[in-house]
């Protein structure tokens, strides 16, 4: 019970250090982030002991024209003293007629706490766009913003975050994006040469392990995003490890899906995954959801000393 207070409080003060929040556009989707925290947190790089990767692939709104894809690469792992991490990500997300890749790579440093340990994280890097308004049907010819047959920016960025872990335990605060570029948003880099619009967006997350007696451990999660010119969203998951092998789960993400999970442990090295987003907002009855599939390799020394499975 002690430990359990422990970690509530401290939940509470990283839910605190985020009070500030502000709304930004929406960003890509994924289902998989809680076995991925590098994509939601810098802070994320090198919290294990060995070197993890991860490939991902989305489709979303299956049967929808010009709807969502994702691609996803993402390595990270600590230095030899443990102290340090380092992670690097690259993620293709193609949505109608735009494109936009982001290359970031993650700094992170590990301070080790009684029980766990606390991480201060920075990423670095920068979102490329472009839109093809050649593939778009139109009625005015005239109408000056398909003068050109293309339009693209590369837009640099930094972010940061916090995050604590323990074996059965994690909670962090991040900011992806500490640069925007919005107009109307305060503190925004302007310029009429930047044509798309980037605005920071907070996350918050936490998830805890409970063991059983039996052949299988429960992990209640949660992930809450604060985007300028969209609805605070929130998503609650509870996911179930069967004889160390098997993961499934299910989420909901408010007002937009419940998603069913699933993930199989082949070794302690390599995982593959697969989640089916079923949709309950305003565009269910034109698409007929959204899949995602991952696959998972872990690599080094101490792979093969774990004890236990990844649990996050």
């Amino acid at each position: 019970m002690k430990g359990q207070i422990k970690n509530i409080y401290i939940s509470f003060l990283l839910i605190l250090s985020a009070a500030t929040v502000s709304i930004a556009q929406q960003t890509q989707v994924q289902s998989h982030y809680m076995f991925n925290g590098l994509l939601l947190n810098p802070a994320y790089a090198g919290t294990k002991d060995f070197v993890s990767s991860a490939v991902m692939y989305r489709k979303q709104w299956v049967g929808l024209d010009g709807a969502p894809s994702t691609q996803t690469l993402s390595i990270h792992g600590p230095l030899k003293s443990k102290k340090i991490g380092l992670g690097l990500y690259i993620m293709k997300d193609k949505i109608g007629v735009t494109n936009q890749t982001d290359l970031y790579g993650s700094f992170s440093y590990h301070l080790p706490m009684p029980d766990g340990k606390l991480s201060f994280g920075m990423q670095a890097g920068m979102s490329s766009f472009k839109s093809d308004l050649v593939n778009l049907r139109y009625w005015d010819p005239q109408d000056q913003v398909f003068q050109y047959n293309s339009y693209s920016n590369v837009l640099p960025n930094v972010g940061a975050g916090i995050y604590y872990s323990e074996q059965l335990f994690y909670a962090g605060v991040s900011v992806p994006g500490l640069i925007s570029y919005n107009k109307d948003e305060k503190f925004s880099v302007k310029s009429d040469t930047i044509l798309y619009q980037y605005s920071r967006r907070f996350y918050i997350t936490g998830g805890y392990v409970i063991e059983t007696e039996k052949d299988f451990k429960l992990k209640p999660s949660f992930l809450i995003k604060s985007e300028r010119n969209a609805p605070l969203q929130f998503d609650i998951n509870l996911n179930m490890l069967i004889n160390d092998i098997f993961w499934v789960g299910a989420s909901y993400r408010s007002n937009d899906a419940v998603v069913a999970l699933l993930e199989y442990q082949v070794n302690r090295k390599f995982r593959i995954g697969y989640s089916y987003d079923y949709s309950i907002g305003k565009l269910r009855t034109y698409q007929s959801g959204s899949h995602e599939i991952m696959i998972g390799y872990d690599f080094g020394y101490d792979v093969l000393k774990m004890k236990t499975p990844r649990y996050f």
